[in-house]
């Protein structure tokens, strides 16, 4: 389990993260979302030990990443894909990684294997692609078969298969009741990835939720369907709902819910043929709950 409890990291004069508490439970995909310096990378920092806290706590199991003795079989983590000498072969690499904490050579074959570099073993690290140095990043985070593990934008340079591969890898990960905590600013691949959300503005926590409560919060309304639109508008506009026509013939309808749309269409006598609630989508949600928590924003034309 990772828990933050009011933690806060200055850098001099700046203030990276403001006080910042949640907790990332066993058996679930946790997002971890928020703006260009919103505060995440230096989260996962901390977490991991590499920078220190200026006050509160970052936890991994209830203790200090700093404290583990063996910390990869612990912890996994992905923060930096580039940060490995071009001149080592894959092999070698996570070889080093591995005695460093007691782990056997037959398990480095075994990641490589896992994530698609078996083949590129003996290769060195400065030949790979930005997608190979991505798998090989993965690979050391899976080394020592940690409960935890953190990926920063693990999907970084992969291609549509390679997407597809990290998205079921981490759930499979999550299914195996370990704890998963995905930071990333691919809206669209955390709607299909994480359970749960954890978004961040400024340093400070915006929204602990499901994908689908931070949806349902910002509701569109309902899409309705009857032969007969123009009663029907003027029913529900009676009822107290705001009536749109959109394309098609349909209405979308705000202020009612489904019950009383039809309670409403019924007493009067008219059919519907279609009743959809209609969410906002995750990138719709997350821009309206980010509004003014980005640090640079651009003028509207």
């Amino acid at each position: 389990m990772i828990e933050v409890r009011e933690l806060t990291k200055r850098y001099g004069g700046t203030l990276a993260v403001d006080r910042l508490s949640f907790v990332v439970k066993p058996g679930t995909v946790t997002g971890f979302l928020g703006p260009n310096g919103a505060g995440k990378s230096t989260t996962m920092r901390v977490l991991l030990g590499l920078d220190g806290a200026t006050s509160g706590e970052a936890l991994v199991n209830g203790g200090r990443y700093a404290a583990l003795r063996r910390p990869m079989r612990e912890v996994g983590a992905l923060l930096d894909a580039g940060a490995v000498h071009g001149g080592r072969r894959a092999f070698d690499h996570l070889g080093w990684l591995a005695r460093s904490n007691g782990i056997g050579t037959r398990r480095v074959a075994e990641v490589l294997e896992q994530v698609g570099l078996a083949g590129v073993a003996r290769k060195r690290v400065g030949g790979f692609s930005l997608g190979m140095r991505q798998r090989l990043g993965i690979a050391a985070a899976l080394l020592g078969d940690p409960g935890v593990l953190m990926f920063d934008e693990p999907v970084n340079g992969l291609d549509p298969d390679g997407v597809r591969w990290i998205r079921e890898l981490v759930r499979s990960l999550a299914a195996e009741g370990r704890t998963v905590l995905v930071s990333s600013h691919l809206m669209g691949e955390m709607q299909l990835t994480a359970d749960r959300l954890v978004v961040i503005g400024r340093g400070r926590l915006i929204a602990d939720t499901s994908v689908r409560e931070l949806a349902d919060r910002f509701r569109r309304g309902v899409l309705v369907r009857s032969p007969r639109p123009a009663d029907l508008t003027a029913v529900l506009a009676a009822a107290g709902g705001g009536v749109e026509a959109v394309p098609g013939g349909a209405l979308t309808v705000t202020g009612l819910d489904v019950a009383a749309i039809g309670d409403a269409a019924a007493a009067h006598g008219i059919p519907l043929h279609e009743v959809t609630p209609h969410s906002a989508s995750l990138e719709e949600a997350y821009m309206e709950l980010t509004a003014g928590s980005t640090e640079f924003e651009t003028a509207p034309k």
